[in-house]
């Protein structure tokens, strides 16, 4: 049975989420199709450009993406709290770049212009437009919708293009963010379609390490979100940090793997409180020993009384991870 999203996603606090999206017919989203041998390959960038551009538009971050042949993770900060500073001039802007008036397919500016202005004269509608530009459900109908549209144009069909609904997991403390990051990021590596990091194209881990290389400075800054940072950030991990972190991680998945990364564990092991073992583990796990939260057994406790219930799938996995290893 599904739960009201509402009840895991508090529109009114900011919070870290983790949502995946998976085509629901046999026609894939990306890659080549391995029933009638035609390629989608193209569709990955249409996914990227559009997550990037909604990062600049919502009161949130990007954190983590990854586009697969039939599903996209996404690791989301919706601040909500955020949209309720913007002046309505910026709130106007913002929600007119999401939906621009166009005209014969192509984006009318001047039409912009007028929508705008009439936005900006209707005080409740612009109060509509502010609260979902800090709603993590418009931001996934905002990236879906577009791309299911432009799909089923090119495939010249009607229906569906993804499930139901997406899946959503709350992302309770540091932890629980990092350890999903890295699952998104090495969704390549773990399925076989790429060798490391670098080789991962169309993930967020491949788009830091691009950035990287035209702006090094940024390696010792805070871990943050891709493009604008309008959310809070990890100030504890920096960016070579996490990419350090992954990188380890790879090759700890793929024990054939070897490079400049020993099998040391990485310092921040350290800060977010776990070894080798218990950051694996719950990073493996991320998908199938938890479902609507992740986080330590306390916080999904918590989390579990505040959605009135009094247990949520993962509170036995997170209790394991604490126990000591038998010699």
């Amino acid at each position: 049975m599904t739960n009201a999203r509402s009840l895991l996603v508090d529109p009114h606090t900011p919070g870290f989420y983790h949502c995946v999206s998976r085509c629901v017919r046999r026609a894939w989203l990306c890659g080549i199709d391995p029933y009638d041998g035609k390629s989608y390959e193209h569709r990955r960038d249409w996914v990227e450009q559009r997550l990037l551009e909604l990062a600049e538009i919502f009161a949130g971050g990007l954190h983590a993406y990854a586009v697969m042949s039939n599903h996209v993770h996404v690791v989301l900060r919706i601040d909500p709290l955020a949209a309720v500073a913007w002046t309505p001039d910026e709130v106007a802007s913002r929600w007119v770049r999401l939906f621009p008036a166009t005209r014969d397919g192509e984006i009318d500016i001047e039409g912009c212009h007028v929508k705008e202005q009439t936005l900006l004269g209707n005080a409740d509608r612009l109060a509509i437009c502010r609260q979902r530009l800090g709603s993590l459900a418009w931001f996934m109908r905002s990236l879906n919708e577009p791309i299911a549209r432009r799909a089923n144009r090119e495939d010249a069909c009607k229906g569906r293009f993804w499930e139901g609904r997406y899946k959503c997991q709350a992302l309770l403390d540091d932890a629980a963010v990092l350890t999903c990051m890295s699952y998104v990021d090495l969704n390549p590596i773990r399925a076989g379609i790429a060798e490391d990091l670098e080789s991962s194209a169309h993930t967020s881990a491949h788009h830091r390490i691009a950035t990287l290389r035209e702006y090094p400075e940024r390696a010792q800054q805070p871990l943050a979100s891709i493009k604008i940072a309008v959310a809070a950030g990890l100030p504890s991990v920096t960016t070579e940090d996490y990419l350090d972190l992954i990188d380890w991680t790879a090759r700890l998945t793929r024990g054939d793997k070897r490079g400049r990364i020993d099998a040391k564990e990485p310092p921040i092991l350290r800060k977010l409180g776990l070894n080798e073992r218990q950051w694996h583990q719950q990073m493996l796990g991320t998908e199938t020993n938890y479902w609507r939260a992740i986080g330590s057994a306390r916080a999904l406790i918590e989390k579990a009384t505040a959605m009135g219930q009094v247990w949520l799938k993962g509170i036995g996995s997170a209790q394991r991870l604490l126990r000591p290893q038998p010699v």
